[in-house]
């Protein structure tokens, strides 16, 4: 897809196949995490966070469920633990919701607790 300009905090259908193990395939939605200023000069990949529909209560930091609204047409949860960048040409179609900045910026919470390095002392 070229031409189309990204916002983060958007979620899109992507394809996300082919699958390897335990990673998510097939055609699903994903939130786009990217910072803006990259998004903003047509970086040729965008890291992504994948959606499912399999919910699990619970169960954060490692998912964060995602109301039914707009064009996301299933509750869904957000796979914190399987971020990745994904070429932009696997989007498809138009964004089917943003979920605002709330909701991002606990998304964002989310993903430092899940890559947090302690500071050390030198």
């Amino acid at each position: 897809m070229t031409n189309t300009i990204f916002t983060q905090g958007d979620i899109w259908l992507a394809s996300l196949n082919p699958q390897q193990k335990s990673e998510p395939g097939k055609i699903r939605p994903v939130l786009i995490i990217q910072n803006q200023y990259l998004l903003d000069a047509n970086h040729s990949t965008t890291i992504v966070v994948p959606l499912t529909t399999n919910l699990i209560d619970d169960a954060e930091p490692l998912r964060i469920r995602i109301k039914a609204e707009d064009k996301l047409e299933k509750n869904s949860d957000l796979l914190i633990d399987q971020v990745r960048a994904i070429d932009n040409s696997r989007f498809i179609g138009s964004p089917l919701l943003n979920i605002g900045l709330n909701k991002l910026n606990y998304v964002i919470e989310a993903l430092h607790q899940l890559i947090y390095i302690p500071e050390t002392k030198d």
